[in-house]
């Protein structure tokens, strides 16, 4: 168990301690905090710092201090060398030396595993991202969900969770017949026809690429084609290669799906089964000749239209019918990561589950935030190459797949990110990607050094001869990083890894700086490796779950 882990019961296990023979008195109504230990800022405040004295204070009504001496004087714990109070009531945990070596050797011994929690058995989570319309090229919005959503698949997957990664592809409905017309009005503008672009239609031009391969492979044997065929043909034609051109950018772009559902399989019938339960639970209604969906029940501002006058469903009954799909499939948690001009669509969405009879609860929302491109200072809006937004595959191509991924995954997706092209470029200390990546480098470089001059490993090395400051705080650092990984998923926080992996690297480096490996004792060489093995380690498994390479040489 983590010491962490420890301590942070011990903190528990002592309040309950004080309400059992009543010093503390806990009304029936009224529950514990959650225990949470930081590191301190500074090194002088301990290795461990809870303000749980704090947080307790209100429902104990009792000061801060008071509780934190009680829980001080109820914790008994052999790796602990002194608690302090500090403030209105801050715990302060200092560690045993012994202790602190004792963990790093079983980080050290656990080698390759050292980052990856045990499984928790959970029922799947699901995460569906990026379900961008197959309709044209994925742009840079869609990189920033794409990147943050692998990232949290990969996060939670070291965190032991089950978790199920989902495309849903949009290819039914007015998107796809408005893709259909778009390319059929490109074809015969390139066999000299004149025609009305559709209103609606895609100007993109990819579409124009798309038009052109299919006059290159079939030349004109569409044109005498009834029109309303071509149209079929052309939709399929179309299709099939947006989707493969899709698959392929997020491919490049280290984003992979378990599975991809396509909105045509819930045509007619899934959509018909979720609008009849809607009905039979009076949760939808007619009016003006089309069904309504009671969404103002659960909180909507105003009901919303599921079937047409005419008919047809809705985008939102086919989400319905989705989402329904969703939670029949027993998963514990499903994350929908959206665009923030989605923000209305939630309510209502949720309002279909709750209607359904599900718990809407289980459907969480991650908002994403816009993406502003910026190159010599200067907002870059436009495609130099098409005139329209920047696309995925322009940005992999100007800046590479490693620097995109981490520049997205750098903020927050609930805030806007502003993305420097020039710095994403840099192959200097400045660009963070680079820094980090150059510390992996560096650490297999000198390792390729040692081997050349004979210089081991030992198979049990003694840590305890590590006690130069910049050591000690590398070896505290990797010894953060699962309690890292754990959080960082649990929070669905990329950021927190992106930090993480920069700040591992800033300490390699000030470690670097400050002791030598060759030219000391076999020893102290012996000890110093092992800790730049496992540093090199959590530096490569980190950039992983980014989905950011670490290169062994650059």
């Amino acid at each position: 168990m983590q010491i962490k882990v420890i301590i942070e019961q011990a903190i528990l296990n002592a309040m309950k301690s004080a309400i059992a023979d009543g010093t503390l008195k806990l009304a029936d109504s009224d529950k514990l905090p959650d225990i949470l230990l930081e590191v301190p800022p500074k090194k002088e405040f301990g290795d461990f710092a809870s303000n749980a004295a704090m947080q307790s204070a209100r429902i104990f009504h009792t000061s801060p201090r008071k509780i934190a001496e009680e829980i001080k004087n109820r914790i008994n714990l052999n790796q602990i060398e002194k608690i302090e109070i500090a403030g209105a009531g801050f715990l302060n945990f200092y560690l045993k030396p012994s202790v602190i070596y004792d963990t790093f050797k079983a980080a050290f011994d656990a080698g390759d595993n050292y980052g990856q929690l045990p499984n928790k058995n959970n029922a799947p989570i699901q995460i569906e991202y990026v379900s961008a319309n197959p309709t044209g090229l994925l742009h840079v919005g869609h990189g920033r969900g794409a990147a943050a959503g692998s990232a949290m698949v990969n996060m939670l997957r070291a965190a032991g969770y089950n978790v199920e990664a989902e495309y849903y592809i949009n290819d039914a409905g007015n998107q796809m017949e408005n893709l259909a017309k778009s390319v059929n009005a490109r074809y015969l503008e390139l066999l000299g026809q004149t025609v009305e672009f559709p209103e609606n239609g895609y100007h993109g031009v990819d579409i124009i690429d798309t038009a052109k391969k299919i006059l290159e492979r079939d030349g004109d044997k569409y044109l005498n084609m009834p029109e309303d065929e071509r149209l079929k043909v052309f939709q399929d034609l179309a299709y099939d290669e947006k989707l493969a051109e899709l698959k392929s950018d997020l491919s490049e772009f280290q984003v992979t799906f378990d599975k991809w559902f396509s909105e045509r399989t819930l045509h007619p019938d899934a959509i018909h089964s979720a609008v009849e339960v809607l009905k039979n639970n009076g949760a939808a209604y007619e009016k003006d000749g089309a069904l309504w969906l009671k969404s103002t029940d659960y909180g909507d501002d105003k009901d919303r239209v599921i079937i047409r006058e005419n008919g047809v469903p809705t985008y939102l009954a086919a989400d319905i019918a989705y989402h329904k799909n969703k939670f029949e499939r027993d998963f514990s948690e499903m994350i929908n990561i959206w665009g923030a001009d989605h923000h209305g669509y939630i309510c209502r969405v949720k309002a279909a589950m709750s209607a359904l009879g599900f718990d809407s609860d289980k459907l969480k929302i991650l908002l994403l935030q816009m993406v502003a491109l910026y190159r010599g200072g200067e907002l870059v809006k436009m495609s130099k190459r098409t005139g329209e937004s920047i696309t995925l595959r322009e940005l992999m191509e100007e800046v590479g797949t490693d620097a995109a991924r981490y520049f997205f995954l750098m903020r927050s997706t609930d805030s806007q990110l502003d993305f420097d092209l020039d710095l994403a470029k840099k192959k200097s200390s400045d660009n963070p990607v680079y820094y980090i990546q150059y510390a992996h480098a560096r650490i297999c470089s000198i390792f390729r050094q040692t081997a050349e001059l004979n210089i081991n490993m030992a198979k049990n090395p003694k840590f305890e001869l590590l006690t130069h400051p910049s050591e000690i705080d590398l070896i505290n650092k990797i010894l953060e990083y699962e309690d890292e990984v754990e959080q960082a998923a649990k929070n669905y926080a990329p950021q927190k890894m992106a930090k993480y992996s920069y700040d591992i690297a800033a300490l390699f480096h000030a470690f670097y700086r400050d002791c030598r490996i060759i030219g000391v004792h076999e020893e102290l060489a012996s000890a110093r490796l092992a800790l730049i093995k496992v540093t090199a380690h959590v530096i490569k498994h980190s950039l992983g779950l980014l989905g950011v390479s670490a290169p062994e040489s650059m």
